[in-house]
C-alpha cells in the first residue's frame, strides 16, 4: 500500500482497536484459543489435534454448562492443563447443513465480543468439523472480528476499567492456506473499512462535523482515485436548488453538496447512483424538536455517511462499475434567517414546495440532489438513504430499513442483498392515494402529509423528483443510529447500508472478471 493511501487512512479512519492476520494451522496458539464445533460437539481434525487430551475436558465442560453447540452459542472456559493458552472459547456452528456464508462474519464478531481489554493475543482456528474453512469463510471471521471490535473513543481523555478500557489485541486466524485467505480477505477488509468510516462519521459530534468539514473529509477519497466535486452555496444557487438551500439558510454553517464519482467500469458506461441525506444536526428548525434526545440528531446524516463509506469500499477494492455518490449536507437551525412554516420554495426541478413543517427537512435536501443526479448523470438506477422519519420506527422497529421503490427488479435485488448481509429491508407501499396527501393549495406540493403513513408520504414526496429513473428510497431512521448492540456492532452509529449496497453492486452490476 502506498504511503499516500496510508496517510489517507490515518486522516480519515480511526485506528483499529485490534489487528487481524492469518497464520497456518501449524502455528502455535497463543493467549486465547477459539475453536468451532457443531451441534453434536464434533471438532475438526486439526482442532482435535490442537486440543489433544483437553478435548475430553471440553465435553465435560459442555455438559456442565448445558452447551450444545447451537449456532452462535459460546463455551468459555479456562484452558485445560496441557494447552499453552490462558482461555479456550468453543463456538457452536449449529447443524453443518444449515451453515450459510453470512454466518461466518457473525462468528467472528461473537468471538471478538468475548475478548476483554488487556488480552494481547487471540488465535482462532478456522476449521469446521468437516475440515478447514474455505478462504472466504475465514475472511468472514476476520471481518466480523474487526467490525465487533470497533469503538469510538477519540474524545476520551483517560482510560477507565471495564467496558471503557481500550482493547489492543492481535487476532491470528489459523487457516489451511494463508495466501488464499489473505486474497479473499482483501476486498472484504476494504468493505469493513467503509463500514467503520461510516460509523466514525455518524459518531462525530456536530460541533466537529458540520457541512464544510463533512465535505472536506469526503474529498479525502480522491486519494483512492475517486473524483470529488464540492458545490457551495453560490454553485447551488446557480443550479436553482431552493429546496436544499432553504433548509440550510438558518445556520451559520453554509450547506454543501458533494458529488463523488468512481469510474471502475467501462468508459462511457451508464453509472449506478447512491444519494445520502446529510443533515449534520437537526434541531427541527422553527418547528423545533423537544429538548429530550435532541443530541441524537447529530446522526441525522447517517445516509450521507453510508454513501461516503460505500464509495471508500468500492474504490479501495477497485470495483468494476461506474458509480455516482452524492450527498446533500446542511444544518437545520432556528435563527432569524431560518425558513418558516408557510414559506414556499422552488426546487431545482422547478416544482414549488409549501413548507408545512420545517422538521420535515431531509426530503427537501434529497429532492434537489435526486433531481441533479437524475438529470446530469442519467444513472441506471438511484438508491437514496435517509434517516427520514420516526414513523418508520413505529412500523418496523430497528430490525429492518423501510424500502420504497418504483422498480420491482431493483427492490428484489435490494431485498436479496439485505438477506445475504443481514442489513435487511422491508418493502413498503407507494400509490396515488398517498401521493395526493401532499398536494398543496398554494404550491405544487407540501412537505408533509397527515400524521398517518408519514414514512409513505415522505417517500411519495421524493418520488416526485426522480422522474422516470428506476429508484429506491431506504428510510434508515431505525437502523443507522442508536441501535442495540449486536454480534457485529456495539457502536451507536452502525454503518448500516455499506455492506448492503456493496453486495447489491457486486452481485448485480459489476463486470465479471
Amino acid at each position: 500500500m502506498s504511503g499516500q493511501i496510508l496517510a489517507y487512512l490515518e486522516d480519515l479512519l480511526m485506528p483499529d482497536a485490534v489487528k487481524v492476520g492469518f497464520v497456518p494451522f501449524s502455528a502455535a496458539p497463543r493467549g486465547v484459543l477459539a475453536v468451532f464445533c457443531d451441534d453434536t460437539l464434533k471438532l475438526g481434525p486439526a482442532t482435535a489435534k490442537a486440543l489433544g487430551v483437553a478435548a475430553s475436558v471440553v465435553k465435560r465442560a459442555a455438559a456442565a454448562n448445558q452447551f450444545k453447540g447451537k449456532s452462535g452459542a459460546v463455551l468459555d472456559i479456562l484452558a485445560p492443563e496441557g494447552l499453552k493458552v490462558g482461555r479456550l472459547i468453543v463456538l457452536g456452528t449449529g447443524k453443518s447443513a444449515s451453515l450459510k456464508d453470512g454466518d461466518f462474519i457473525k462468528f467472528g464478531g461473537k468471538i471478538a465480543s468475548k475478548i476483554t481489554a488487556g488480552t494481547e493475543t487471540v488465535t482462532i482456528l478456522a476449521e469446521l468439523p468437516s475440515g478447514a474453512m474455505k478462504a472466504s469463510q475465514a475472511a468472514g471471521i476476520a471481518s466480523g472480528v474487526r467490525m465487533r471490535a470497533y469503538r469510538f473513543d477519540r474524545y476520551k481523555t483517560r482510560n477507565k476499567d471495564g467496558d471503557n478500557a481500550p482493547m489492543r489485541t492481535q487476532f491470528s486466524v489459523a487457516v489451511a492456506d494463508v495466501a488464499a485467505a489473505r486474497k479473499a480477505f482483501s476486498p472484504e477488509n476494504h468493505v469493513v473499512d467503509g463500514v467503520l468510516l461510516a460509523r466514525d462519521l455518524v459518531n462525530e459530534p456536530p460541533n466537529v462535523l458540520f457541512p464544510a468539514e463533512f465535505a472536506r473529509r469526503a474529498t479525502q477519497l480522491r486519494k483512492l482515485g475517486v473524483k470529488v466535486e464540492v458545490l457551495d452555496v453560490k454553485a447551488m444557487t446557480a443550479l436553482g436548488m431552493g429546496a436544499l438551500l432553504g433548509v440550510s439558510q438558518g445556520s451559520e454553517h453554509d450547506g454543501r453538496m458533494v458529488v463523488m464519482r468512481w469510474n471502475g467500469g467501462k468508459a462511457g458506461e451508464q453509472p449506478v447512483a447512491f444519494i445520502g441525506k446529510g443533515v449534520c444536526f437537526d434541531t427541527g428548525g422553527i418547528s423545533i424538536k423537544p429538548a429530550a434526545g435532541m443530541e441524537d440528531m447529530k446522526g441525522d446524516m447517517g445516509g450521507a455517511a453510508c454513501v461516503v463509506g460505500l464509495m471508500h469500499a468500492l474504490a479501495a477494492r477497485k470495483a468494476k462499475v461506474n458509480v455516482i455518490g452524492a450527498i446533500g449536507l446542511v444544518e437545520n437551525m432556528p435563527d432569524g434567517n431560518a425558513q418558516r412554516p408557510g414559506d414556499i420554495v422552488t426546487s431545482m426541478s422547478g416544482q414549488t414546495i409549501e413548507i408545512i413543517n420545517t422538521d420535515a427537512e431531509g426530503r427537501l435536501v434529497l429532492a434537489d440532489v435526486l433531481w441533479y443526479v437524475a438529470k446530469k448523470h442519467k444513472p441506471k438506477f438511484m438508491v437514496d438513504l435517509a434517516t427520514l422519519t420516526g414513523a418508520i420506527l413505529v412500523a418496523l422497529g430497528v430490525e429492518y430499513a423501510g424500502m420504497f421503490s418504483n422498480d420491482d427488479k431493483l427492490a428484489e435485488r435490494l431485498t436479496a442483498a439485505g438477506q445475504e448481509t443481514g442489513e435487511r429491508v422491508w418493502r413498503m407501499p407507494l400509490g396515488p392515494e398517498y401521493d395526493k396527501q401532499i398536494d398543496s393549495q398554494f404550491a405544487d406540493m407540501k412537505n408533509t402529509g397527515t400524521r398517518n403513513g408519514g414514512s409513505i408520504t415522505a417517500a411519495q414526496f421524493l418520488q416526485r423528483f426522480v422522474d422516470e429513473t428506476p429508484w429506491a428510497h431506504l428510510d434508515i431512521a431505525g437502523t443507522a443510529m442508536g441501535v442495540p448492540a449486536s454480534d457485529l456492532s456495539r457502536s451507536w452509529g452502525s454503518g448500516y447500508g455499506v455492506r448492503l449496497l456493496n453486495r447489491l453492486g457486486a452481485v448485480n452490476y459489476e463486470a465479471k472478471k
